[in-house]
């Protein structure tokens, strides 16, 4: 049985959006970079990554090789995409008040954030040995090459955020009681314009509280004579 805040379902929908707390989170800002990642990538092949020399036909910058250029605008759109869809998962996460919803909203992040890390870096290996092995006769005037270095280049950051945002889904899944862990807004403090509750006890005395969740005391009612009653004394011989 799973306690009733795991995944910080007791908090569903109790605080209001902020977009502020929402977008300062460290968890958005490597989301809005992997997107911001993403884009370059896909966009360097698009717009400069194919070439043609003496023919319509289109060639690929990295060794003429169109599976490298296939494999980077793929890559790149598949995680533009999943930015997008994770970036609105983060702002109706909390206020989804079922635990196995959160959960399961947890568990596709750690593997979306695992799997686009390793498709990252396999990119990252496979256009960067394309690259070098691409001639500098294949390029005349080394057309596209800016295109190919930025594309390497933001594949290997993108490794890094995405590998981040995968440390991050999974201690979200292995501590899941923990709602800080889960929604971007924090635990509010305590009002201070609380008024003071007073529990009377025994004796008469009283004790001030200011916090409205604390149970008063448990109390027993003592027997006056049982409180005047004198203790027997020891016959005299």
């Amino acid at each position: 049985m799973e306690p009733a805040g795991a995944y910080g379902a007791r908090k569903a929908g109790s605080v209001v959006f902020d977009p502020v707390a929402f977008f300062t989170h460290p968890r958005t800002i490597l989301r809005l970079l992997s997107w911001v990642f993403s884009i370059v990538v896909f966009s360097c092949i698009v717009n400069e990554g194919y070439i043609n020399i003496g023919s319509e036909r289109l060639l690929c910058v990295f060794n003429n090789n169109a599976d490298a250029c296939n494999y980077g605008i793929t890559i790149g759109v598949a995680c533009f995409l999943g930015s997008i869809c994770f970036l609105i998962l983060d702002v109706y996460f909390p206020t989804i008040s079922n635990i196995r919803d959160r959960r399961r909203a947890v568990l596709l992040d750690l593997v979306f954030s695992g799997l686009s890390s390793f498709l990252w870096f396999v990119g990252f290996c496979f256009l960067a040995n394309q690259w070098q092995a691409t001639s500098p006769d294949e390029l005349p005037l080394a057309q596209g090459s800016d295109a190919a270095r930025a594309t390497i280049a933001f594949c290997f950051f993108s490794i890094l955020t995405w590998f981040v945002l995968t440390l991050s889904a999974l201690r979200r899944f292995l501590t899941g009681s923990n709602t800080n862990l889960f929604t971007w807004q924090h635990l509010d403090p305590a009002p201070s314009n609380i008024r003071a509750t007073p529990y009377p006890i025994a004796n008469g005395a009283t004790i001030v509280t200011t916090n409205p969740y604390q149970a008063p005391p448990f109390t027993e009612t003592l027997d006056p004579q049982k409180l005047t009653q004198q203790r027997p004394m020891a016959p005299a011989f």
